[in-house]
């Protein structure tokens, strides 16, 4: 059986154009996804480093790296995966602090 990824964090290089509202827009009507939250990090005379956060039910990873890379942009690290019946909430223990 498949896993299902339910929330995906990137971290993303990319092109000022097309604008972050676009890749949001388009990340957002995939197929399995719920919500794209897209921040802006640094702004280099080029590019733009960004994070993306995907929540949904059945994200296709290898989709969601296409979208990004019709638009020009690179995943520099996957930060974050959820996967699983439910969301797990990290927990801080005495070693985060």
């Amino acid at each position: 059986m498949a896993t299902t990824i339910r929330r995906l964090v990137l971290d993303v290089l990319k092109p000022h154009v097309p604008t972050i509202l676009d890749l949001a827009e388009a990340l957002s009507r995939l197929n399995g996804i719920h919500g794209v939250n897209v921040s802006l990090f640094e702004v280099d005379q080029q590019t733009e480093t960004i994070k993306i956060t995907i929540k949904g039910d059945r994200i296709d990873y290898h989709t969601v790296v296409s979208v990004i890379e019709d638009f020009g942009g690179v995943v520099h690290s996957i930060d974050e995966v959820v996967a699983g019946k439910e969301i797990v909430e990290e927990v801080e223990t005495f070693q985060d602090h």
